[in-house]
């Protein structure tokens, strides 16, 4: 699979927003609502679509990337790169992921020469942790919002 990175177009975000994940992540479903679109479509969202131009994932850097009590928690203090991401539900739990992911942080890397790159993950999405940790992404803080246990995991920079 080739996967090329571009804006996030509201069609782009649109579908995204109707994506369903079956359960246990669910978790991860959207509302398709006019401020949800103005969210990814607010500057720092990215899309990631094949050769067809199909969309595969997305991911968003900053602020958007952060769960809001991981501030309360001290969970943001260091300055890093905070990267949230979504594939699409159809291609979850097929061994693209990897692939996937690794085409984000060659990008971020690129953008954000010498800084470490920091996601949040919720701990029951033990397959999520798998990948991030098999990419050198390494357990730190952990914390609750709304009665889901999250945790930060961070890279080093290269």
């Amino acid at each position: 699979m080739n996967i090329h990175i571009v804006r996030m177009t509201q069609k782009y975000a649109i579908e995204a927003l109707c994506w369903k994940y079956e359960k246990p992540y669910d978790f991860y479903n959207n509302v398709l609502t006019t401020s949800a679109i103005v969210e990814l479509l607010g500057g720092n969202y990215y899309a990631l679509v094949d050769s067809s131009r199909d969309l595969v994932g997305f991911f968003c850097t900053g602020r958007s990337a952060k769960v809001p009590a991981g501030e309360r928690n001290a969970a943001y203090i260091e300055d890093c790169v905070d990267l949230g991401l979504g594939m699409n539900p159809v291609l979850t739990g097929k061994g693209c992921g990897d692939y996937f992911l690794k085409r984000i942080l060659h990008y971020l890397e690129q953008e954000y020469k010498g800084k470490a790159i920091r996601l949040t993950v919720a701990t029951f999405n033990k397959r999520a942790i798998r990948l991030y940790e098999k990419n050198n992404f390494i357990r730190e803080h952990r914390f609750y919002y709304k009665d889901m246990e999250f945790i930060t995991m961070k890279r080093k920079a290269k």
